[in-house]
């Protein structure tokens, strides 16, 4: 919701000191709750995109009049992050599997030990080249259904959405690493190093944690761009 009201701003082509719609007019406007909306607007408040002003409303901040290319702070599916930078995707399945939750799972995800999970391991390929490869991790009880039955190339944060468990937020770390073994030699990936990996735990707008992440992205062809102040 962040990123599509900075969209929204953007297209109307508001300035610093200009008024944002109210809560209730982007709530008829996105379609979604008002609880969704005012959680994009808490994020934008929280980076100074945006000020609140008692008793007038929101305003664009100088900091949101600044337009910063896909930054590294917006949530987005990898599919919309790609096709956002001009490419035509196509995802493969790699591995899907119902399993136990693992230490670092459980504990990204809020859950325990041994909990059911569905794991999965996807690459994103924009216009033929290998550049996304994504292992995620969803608590079982959050897609509910056999998982033959459901086609799992598209984007998971939209499936989840559709069962009530839109992701408004990430906690997320970035490191450049190279490709684990395991994935590389099974998949035949080990000529791509090195990647940038972002590992996240996604956020609904109640605090579930629906979504355990680490996206390789391959280094020479995706860059993530940061606003940085003093």
């Amino acid at each position: 919701m962040r990123g599509e009201i900075l969209t929204l701003i953007a297209e109307r082509g508001l300035v610093a000191g200009d008024q944002l719609p109210t809560e209730q007019v982007l709530s008829a406007h996105f379609g979604v709750s008002r609880a969704t909306v005012r959680e994009g607007l808490r994020l934008l408040e929280q980076d100074g995109s945006v000020r609140a002003v008692q008793g007038r409303g929101r305003f664009l901040s100088a900091v949101g009049d600044l337009r910063v290319e896909r930054p590294v702070t917006r949530y987005e599916s990898i599919t919309d992050m790609l096709e956002g930078l001009g490419y035509s995707v196509t995802s493969a399945v790699l591995d899907l599997q119902e399993a136990a939750a693992d230490e670092t799972e459980a504990a990204a995800l809020g859950i325990a030990v041994g909990d059911d999970v569905i794991r999965i391991t996807r690459l994103r390929c924009g216009d033929e080249r290998p550049l996304v490869v994504s292992v995620d991790t969803v608590p079982r009880h959050l897609l509910p259904g056999p998982i033959g039955h459901r086609d799992w190339s598209g984007s998971l944060t939209h499936a989840l959405k559709i069962q009530g468990h839109e992701i408004v937020s990430s906690l997320a770390q970035l490191s450049s690493v190279m490709m684990p073994e395991g994935l590389a030699d099974r998949f035949g990936l080990a000529d791509y190093d090195p990647w940038l990996l972002v590992t996240e735990t996604c956020m609904t707008v109640d605090g579930t944690r629906a979504l355990f992440a680490k996206d390789y992205h391959r280094g020479e062809d995706i860059a993530f761009n940061v606003l940085r102040r003093a």
